[in-house]
């Protein structure tokens, strides 16, 4: 201790001490992270998708429930020998109110799942579709969170355990799907910053990735026949919380896989007067997997026929012709089969036309050839929104 004669006076000391801690205190404020803003909702309290985003496999495979709405689409196609089959299956997940979730009660209505599957017998002529719906009660559907498991009764869609094989089974009403399907590529997102933006204005978009390319074995039954398929297949995984804008009324989806190793996937969101939504877009995927964002100006899409449905009365256009400049593609896309419309019932019924074509045309100059699938919406009523 020193003597009193040297001590500074209490007041000096009380000052410096203070300097020092206000000076600490400074640092430690300078150097602790800023609290990270929570993420926008909509009226219900799920979150929006909004910029940024970054996707985490197998993480993203599996369910997302903080989001409103998400589905896992698969489609493709499938020989038999000679025999040619297109397949859909598709499970969505809708978010009533997200606060029933934590209800003790197994019948609190806070979700609606349901799915759609069908198949296209080139041969046949024939277009066949079935429908679930399900509240996750007792077990009886769900959309698993911690992994990719999707299922209504013993409709199901799932990742094994070797993380790479989705197993897909539908046992429908007059066929049956029981396909196991392996990846060729890795996961390509859409968009730009993990966001795939439908309209302006915040969280009026999605998160959307795809497995462009998979390979495909097992079995289709139709007509009581069990048949050993194999093939390819596309898949889909889109979540978001946020409506389509008021002025739209439905949309035109592409997704193409051609021989020469690329694919291709474009949509265009069409407005009630019949204009393009500006954030219509799409994605090219190079060979190698690598994908290129493709802005509305960036490719045209025309319309180069019509179908109406003897069931709904809907008209839609039949037979399209794509192209992207840029990457020297100029694409015709022919149904397999004219009628592949869905008229699904239920509390998420809809009518809308999902089919397998076929693509040929030119890449570069040279020709080219492929198969995709199509969906349009809005035709026999407003689509729902997203």
């Amino acid at each position: 201790m020193l003597p009193s004669a040297t001590r500074p006076p209490h007041g000096a000391a009380r000052a410096r001490a203070a300097r020092f801690v206000a000076a600490a205190l400074g640092v430690a404020l300078a150097a602790a992270p800023a609290p990270a803003a929570a993420p926008p909702r909509n009226e219900l309290g799920y979150r929006l998708a909004v910029p940024p985003w970054r996707f985490e496999f197998p993480r993203d495979h599996a369910a997302h429930p903080e989001f409103q709405t998400e589905w896992w689409y698969y489609t493709g196609h499938l020989r038999a020998g000679g025999r040619w089959f297109g397949f859909e299956l598709t499970f969505f997940r809708v978010g009533l109110d997200p606060a029933r979730r934590a209800s003790r009660s197994a019948w609190a209505p806070h979700t609606l799942h349901f799915a759609h599957a069908a198949l296209t017998d080139e041969r046949g002529r024939r277009f066949r579709f079935d429908e679930r719906a399900a509240r996750p009660a007792l077990g009886m559907a769900g959309a698993d969170s911690a992994r990719l498991r999707a299922w209504i009764g013993d409709w199901s869609a799932e990742l094994l355990p070797d993380g790479r094989t989705h197993r897909l089974r539908a046992p429908a009403r007059d066929f049956a799907l029981a396909l196991d399907l392996a990846p060729l590529k890795p996961p390509a997102a859409h968009g730009a910053d993990g966001v795939s933006q439908k309209s302006a204005g915040e969280g009026r978009a999605s998160h959307y990735y795809s497995l462009t390319r998979l390979a495909a074995r097992g079995t289709v039954t139709v007509d009581g026949v069990e048949h050993a398929v194999e093939g390819t297949a596309w898949m889909d995984h889109e979540f978001g919380s946020s409506q389509l804008a008021p002025d739209l009324v439905g949309w035109d989806w592409f997704a193409v896989q051609l021989e020469d190793g690329r694919e291709l996937m474009l949509y265009r969101l069409r407005r009630e007067d019949g204009s393009d939504e500006p954030h219509s877009s799409g994605t090219l995927v190079a060979r190698d997997g690598r994908a290129t964002h493709l802005p509305r100006e960036a490719f045209s899409i025309e319309a180069t026929g019509a179908w109406t449905s003897p069931h709904s009365g809907a008209t839609y256009p039949s037979g399209w012709r794509l192209r992207v400049p840029r990457a020297g593609l100029d694409l015709a896309l022919e149904p397999t089969l004219a009628d592949q419309e869905l008229r699904t019932g239920g509390p998420a019924g809809v009518t809308y036309w999902e089919g397998a074509v076929r693509v040929t045309g030119a890449a570069a100059g040279a020709p080219a050839r492929g198969r995709g699938y199509v969906e349009l919406t809005g035709y026999a009523g407003r689509a729902p929104g997203f």
